[in-house]
């Protein structure tokens, strides 16, 4: 059997469109977190176990200490 030189590029396209096809689509989930000044917390922020118990009686998982400033930012996923 004698291959054209203008059906070796169309057949490598064709092998190489089927071996993506059979491995599917890879997703990527990049989570989010959502960022809130403590409205509870008072005085500088030092410590990050502080900030998140304050931030958990606001609703929120987790709390740290942020910024220039130091202020307790709560924290949750979007």
């Amino acid at each position: 059997m004698d291959l054209s030189p203008k059906l070796v590029p169309a057949i490598l396209l064709l092998l190489l469109l089927g071996s993506t096809e059979m491995q599917g689509p890879m997703r990527v989930v990049v989570a989010r977190d959502c960022q809130s000044p403590s409205h509870r917390y008072k005085g500088p922020c030092v410590r990050d176990s502080n900030c998140a118990s304050v931030c958990q009686t606001e609703g929120f998982p987790n709390g740290k200490c942020l910024g220039f400033r130091s202020r307790c930012i709560c924290i949750k996923a979007c």
